[in-house]
């Protein structure tokens, strides 16, 4: 088929106005999403036309060919070299936000003006029709013609994370200038979508990981206390099944099915609310969550699960503050190799300690009454106790660890992975190795009263971090040698 069909879309013009730039892009993706969505509705319904249906994904394109340094605090909003560069955007409505206040830097720190136009990269059908619910895209074979003979479908070989890899090399010449491609995002956002069951437009920019049950309870009551207090902020919560409430006092649906990772969300109008993730048990979970998270560009994530005790002066409900990691996971070895130090983050650390002193009224030295800072293990093994100790608990001695979990570690080395500050406040749940073992009525009164302290100290430390300016909380500790000028 020689014949190819696309839309009589501008031409790449120049911007030196952000917005105008973003309103640019919005207009080249509705035009192309648009079209393949009629063109798509026509042929399902009349066959296949006699040509290609194809439309490309819009474009952020910049170069510069000085030297000149621009400020040497920032980490992002700016180029390390001269070049040319370039991005190709989805869901530029979604992202407007950062869009606008990425481009806006781009311009503003090195004087040059964007290119904004059609990229020569095709959108996937089935990603053009994913905000449509009423079009769906039948399996391979179930149409009367073969889908991929006139539209283009997903492909993985060009849907990697080379860029934030850090193993990305241009065959054009021109370099990367966000961390993920247009079709990488769109892969995430349709993940995001099935194993949350909530939109990805719901997602804020504070991101609470929990592996127990107990903590969404305690979310969703203090959410709706929020939305009943006119001076929070907080404007709606949302559950599984993208169910809506804007006062405490309403009913919420009962998703149909529950998802693999629920997911709820406390709003706020500008996106600086706050999501809680239950990822449920496993480095696997982890990986997945925060893969699929990254696209959209969170500004923290914090991990608030239980894990075991390994000190015999803990006790059952004290908090763990990871300073560092042991990596026994094994499912970012390809990605981040274990070398790799997962350094803590100083201004994390202190909203999460800070936000411990004021939920427990505990400061100073006597934090040290119910709270360890040290290192964390992750593992992959949930029985671990039930093999041979001696090699497990020698490690686990010599690295210093005091406390064991089975997600921290994946969590934390894929937000220094994907530039994404990180941190992680435990629970201690269970002493295996001095005999307590998490066993139906060994958690105590104590314990239990724990579970609403902890939230509470995860969420006072997002809304300290949301004070916190932009540049300061994603510092240069993250970035690496040359990095994509979008955060």
């Amino acid at each position: 088929m020689t014949n190819t069909l696309t839309p009589a879309a501008p031409a790449a013009e120049e911007f030196r106005d952000a917005k105008a730039a973003v309103a640019r892009l919005e207009e080249l993706y509705t035009q192309a999403t648009e079209f393949l969505c009629r063109h798509f509705v026509q042929a399902m319904a009349t066959g296949a036309p006699d040509a290609r249906v194809r439309a490309f994904y819009p474009q952020v394109a910049f170069s510069t060919s000085s030297y000149a340094q621009v400020d040497t605090r920032l980490s992002f909003g700016h180029v390390s070299t001269p070049g040319s560069y370039a991005a190709t955007i989805t869901r530029p409505d979604l992202f407007r936000a950062y869009l606008i206040q990425q481009i806006d830097l781009l311009i503003c720190n090195h004087d040059q003006p964007v290119i904004i136009g059609p990229s020569t990269t095709p959108i996937p059908v089935h990603f053009a029709v994913a905000s449509d619910p009423t079009i769906t895209v039948p399996q391979e074979g179930a149409a009367d013609f073969t889908l991929r003979d006139i539209f283009d479908v997903p492909d993985l070989s060009t849907t990697n994370d080379d860029i934030v890899n850090g193993t990305y090399q241009p065959t054009d010449g021109v370099g990367a200038l966000a961390p993920f491609t247009a079709q990488r995002v769109d892969y995430s956002l349709a993940r995001l979508s099935h194993y949350t069951a909530t939109d990805a437009d719901h997602f804020q920019n504070h991101i609470l990981f929990t592996n127990y049950q107990f903590y969404v309870s305690e979310f969703e009551a203090y959410a709706r206390a929020q939305l009943d207090d006119p001076d929070s902020g907080y404007t709606a919560f949302v559950s599984t099944g993208n169910a809506t409430i804007t006062r405490g006092d309403e009913t919420l649906a009962t998703a149909d099915k529950t998802p693999q990772m629920p997911t709820y969300h406390l709003k706020r109008a500008d996106g600086s609310g706050i999501t809680l993730v239950n990822i449920g048990v496993g480095p696997s979970n982890a990986k997945t969550a925060t893969d699929h998270i990254a696209v959209l560009r969170p500004h923290a994530w914090l991990m608030v699960g239980h894990c075991a005790g390994l000190r015999n002066s803990q006790a059952l409900g004290d908090f763990v503050l990871a300073h560092a990691y042991l990596r026994e996971d094994h499912v970012l070895d390809d990605d981040l190799p274990v070398w790799v130090p997962i350094p803590a983050l100083a201004e994390i650390q202190i909203a999460l300690e800070q936000a411990v002193a004021q939920v427990t009224a505990f400061e100073g030295y006597e934090l040290k009454r119910i709270m360890r800072t040290g290192t964390v293990a992750t593992i992959d093994n949930r029985n671990w106790e039930l093999r041979d100790q001696s090699g497990p608990v020698q490690r686990l001695s010599q690295s210093r660890a005091v406390a064991l979990d089975m997600e921290s570690a994946t969590i934390a080395a894929n937000g220094y992975r994907f530039r994404v500050p990180y941190g992680t406040l435990l629970c201690v749940s269970d002493k295996p190795l001095h005999g307590e073992l998490k066993l139906p009525g060994m958690a105590s009164d104590f314990y239990k009263t724990q579970v609403a302290r902890h939230l509470m100290i995860g969420i006072r430390a997002m809304e300290h971090l949301r004070t916190m300016p932009l540049e300061r909380i994603h510092s240069r500790k993250l970035r690496s040698f040359e990095e994509t000028a979008f955060l």
